[in-house]
């Protein structure tokens, strides 16, 4: 049996009838999101950050993730909040973010927040081989790290390596999410660090989001001096005011 890590656990804040549905990024863990949903409901919403299928455990049980599961995960949480808010805010970091964009192109969400999210993955011919590859190579060493925060680097929680397998159904994921960017009508808010070594500005990840999804209402921030997990990292409270001031205008109807 697994247990979820300390402090990793998934999190709910009641508040007002705004509910925010936290996403947290791949292999990491709801801690992510844990500051942005205290300072959200500071601001008086309710905050419910979940836990995607697999995460926060063991990295052995990536291996029988897929992509529907994570997603399954994100709309048990919205069901929870459409019973007690009217109206709900899907929010993700990097991956929460893809599965948010592709969640608000699916279900009446009233708004949709991607942070660090990524429109592709890198250019890389092993890719296409990466489902018979996980078979030879389960794990492989996680990217670059540029973290400006060193307390929040150190105590922050996530898997040691990518999962291989796991990792191709990101990539199954990404292709389900731009199919569905046409889709997503619901206000939108994009926010990405330009020092990011992830999700990187040359990449032009940002500028391809907006150009893509459907949204009447598309906005946009760049922060600079964070890592890829700017919920964390130091220009955090940037990051918290941007959301909670976003959620505040929609959900006043200043559309």
């Amino acid at each position: 049996m697994r247990f979820i890590q300390p402090t990793a656990e998934p999190f709910f804040f009641p508040g007002n009838e705004i509910g925010c549905l936290l996403v947290h990024g791949f292999t990491g863990t709801p801690k992510e999101m844990r500051h942005l949903g205290e300072h959200l409901h500071q601001q008086g919403y309710t905050a419910l950050g979940v836990r995607l299928f697999a995460h926060a455990t063991h990295i052995d049980d990536m291996k029988r993730a897929r992509w529907h599961d994570w997603m399954a995960s994100v709309e048990d949480g919205w069901y929870y909040l459409r019973d007690i808010c009217s109206k709900t805010f899907v929010i993700g970091l990097s991956m929460g973010g893809i599965l948010s964009l592709v969640f608000a192109a699916r279900f009446p969400v009233h708004g949709v927040i991607a942070m660090a999210t990524p429109h592709h993955l890198p250019a890389d011919p092993r890719v296409r081989f990466i489902k018979p590859l996980s078979l030879l190579k389960p794990y492989f060493p996680k990217g670059p790290s540029n973290w400006y925060d060193a307390q929040a680097e150190k105590d922050h929680i996530s898997y040691a390596q990518d999962p291989t397998r796991a990792y191709a159904e990101v990539r199954d994921l990404l292709d389900v999410m731009r199919r569905s960017l046409p889709e997503v009508r619901a206000p939108a808010l994009l926010i990405y660090s330009k020092d990011d070594l992830v999700v990187t500005a040359e990449e032009k990840h940002m500028e391809k989001m907006l150009q893509e999804i459907g949204s009447t209402r598309k906005e946009s921030l760049w922060i600079e001096n964070s890592s890829h997990v700017i919920t964390r990292d130091t220009q955090r409270e940037k990051v918290f005011d941007a959301v909670a001031g976003f959620i505040a205008s929609v959900a006043a109807g200043d559309v």
